[in-house]
Order: structure tokens, then sequence, then C-alpha cells
């Protein structure tokens, strides 16, 4: 179970007209499967087929306001469908309730796709997107030198993820690993006609393929680099372990595709780590514009811990993509959008 026969091409993606799952979706067309793409806007699924045309009868999408409603059965998004990449997920740090608006949507959104799944009775394989945050424990200080696998999980409980002082940076990371506590628990106990792999990545940087019609709809991780080529203070990095969005978006399609992977938890990523004032340093010694213009800030970068990306790569057959490289692409084709909407604005304003 779990690898797609040449009859097995149909694919769901959930968050297709986000920043990672647009990755994914060209991923899988590329390999030439077919993908149905789940939205919250079928103006950006439209705009997705429109920029994607030789692709046009092997991409459509399907709209789904919000996979958490215990009411909204998604039996007709997974309808003929052979697997799902499952990697919509609330994320909003502006929050009044951590449990009624982070938690519960998360753990909801993946007990629904799931129970669909289920009762579709042709889905052979789950790739859901986790997250580092339900692997990492953050209160956890070094030395000595401590390396996370796919076992680890962090210690937040959910009474401590949902109690009114916690910031919602913390009950993030308390959504994401009981969503995905969810995901496992429900494949141990239902038993249903397809297999579960998650991903587990951390900070996501790299160009865009997803529809924005302003850089203000940049992802958060971009947006973070995007306000540094345009001069302002360096943010401090909450943690020093990234990806490149292709390196991730080739790792969720492996998972699907390969036949070993199934019950699988992975971390995704390279021994690498960033800082923001390394970002501003690689902006300025590539591009001429940025010289003089990118702030600077000595910044610490803790190598007290790291995680276990090597598995990852051999078993999924992933090269990562060096930071500088992820950095370089991105600016590149932000300063690009940049003039273009500047020259395409009355009288050239931003």
């Amino acid at each position: 179970m779990g690898s797609l026969t040449p009859s097995r091409q149909y694919v769901l993606v959930t968050g297709a007209t986000g920043f990672i799952g647009a990755h994914v979706v060209d991923e899988l067309l590329r390999r030439g499967l077919r993908v149905r793409g789940a939205t919250r806007s079928l103006v950006k699924g439209n705009a997705m087929i429109q920029a994607r045309l030789q692709y046009a009868s092997s991409l459509d999408f399907v709209q789904i306001d919000d996979f958490a409603k215990p009411d909204n059965p998604l039996d007709h998004a997974v309808d003929g469908i052979d697997a799902v990449i499952h990697v919509a997920s609330p994320l909003t740090y502006d929050t009044k309730d951590n449990e009624k608006e982070l938690i519960i949507p998360a753990i909801n959104g993946v007990k629904s796709i799931l129970e669909a799944s289920q009762r579709s009775k042709t889905v052979k394989r789950v790739v859901m997107t986790s997250s580092f945050a339900s692997v990492m424990n953050a209160d956890r200080k070094g030395p000595p030198y401590f390396e996370y696998t796919g076992s680890d999980w962090n210690p937040l409980t959910y009474q401590e993820s949902i109690a009114p002082g916690t910031p919602a940076h913390i009950a993030y990371r308390g959504a994401k690993k009981f969503a995905e506590k969810a995901a496992w628990d429900f494949v141990q106990q239902e038993k249903p006609g397809f297999d579960l792999v998650t991903l587990c990545p951390s900070m996501t940087f790299g160009p865009i393929v997803h529809p924005i019609s302003s850089l203000d709809q940049l992802n958060e991780s971009n947006a973070m680099l995007w306000k540094i080529a345009q001069g302002q203070p360096l943010a401090t990095a909450r943690v020093p372990s990234w990806i490149d969005v292709r390196d991730l978006a080739l790792a969720h399609v492996e998972a699907l595709l390969r036949q070993d992977t199934g019950g699988k938890r992975y971390i995704p990523g390279g021994t690498e780590r960033f800082s923001y004032d390394w970002a501003a340093t690689i902006m300025e010694d590539e591009f001429a514009w940025a010289k003089g213009k990118v702030a600077h800030q000595q910044q610490m970068v803790d190598d007290s811990y790291g995680f276990d990306g090597e598995t990852t790569a051999r078993e999924l057959g992933i090269q990562y993509t060096s930071f500088h490289k992820t950095v370089v692409d991105l600016i590149s084709q932000l300063k690009g959008l940049h003039e273009a909407i500047q020259e395409s604005s009355p009288e050239g304003s931003p």
C-alpha cells in the first residue's frame, strides 16, 4: 500500500494556492500526475490554472472555506482521489482564545480530511505537513548538543497550550503537535485504507509560485527577508533551522510516491543554520542596490541542537539547497515583482 500505480494518479492538495502548497502542486504536475487543489478562493485557483495553461487539463480546484467545520463534509473534495497531501493549516498569532482559534481548528481540520479520505475508499496515502514546532522542546538548553529525530515530540501539554496567559506563538506549537498527534491516533485507531506520512519542516523560505497581487501578501517567513531588503531592522530568528520551499515540495511528493515511506515521520532540512544578519550579508554581497541599505546586527546562532535531516535526504532523495541560493533566488524574484508593481501603479507609486 502507498505507492501510486499508473492508474492511481489523482492527488488532492489542500492549501494549494498557498506558499508551500503551490510548489507541491507544481512538483506533482511535473511528474505527470493529475492534481485537485483545495482552496478558500476559486479566484486564486483559476489564477494558478491560467499561469499553468500547459497543465490545464491536469489541474482543477475545489473551494473549501473551512476544513475545521464539523458540519462541512469533504467527500466532494476526495471523490475519485487516490492520495492526499494535506498542507492547509490555520496560522495566526492574533488570537484572543488559543484553544478556539488555533488548537481546535487545527485538530478538526486534520480529522475532517482523514475522515473524508477514509469514506472515499480510494485514498491510499495521506502526506501531512506538520512542523518542527511539534518536535522541538523550546525550553531545552544546551550543552550537551542534542539531535532531534522523528521520534521526538515537543513536551507541551494541552492545558499549557490553552492557558489564558500562554502567548500565541507557544499555543501554535501546541496546535501543530496536537493536530499531528490526532492524525497518528486516527490511523492507529481507525485502521483506514490509507497510510500516513508526516513532514515536520522548520522555517521555510524561497521563491513564490502562488498568486499574490502585492508583496504585502507574502507569507510570513519570506516577508521577513523582504523587510531586510528594504532596509528595515533585523528580527531575531526563533530557531536557526530552515528549508528551501522547493526542497520541501520535493519531499512531499517523494514521501507520497515512494513505497516504503508509509508510517514514517520526517524532519526535512539541512545542517546549515541561518540568521537574518547572514541574509543581510548575502544581499549586500549579491545585489549592488542593497549595499549600504540593509541593516546589520550581530546575531548569535543557537548551535546547541540539530535534527536528523540526513535520514530525510537519504530516504526521499533530496539534496538541500544552500541558504545563499535561497536568499538570492527569492530576493531577485521579489525585487523584480516590486519593480513591476511600481511601474504598473499610478505615477509609479509603490
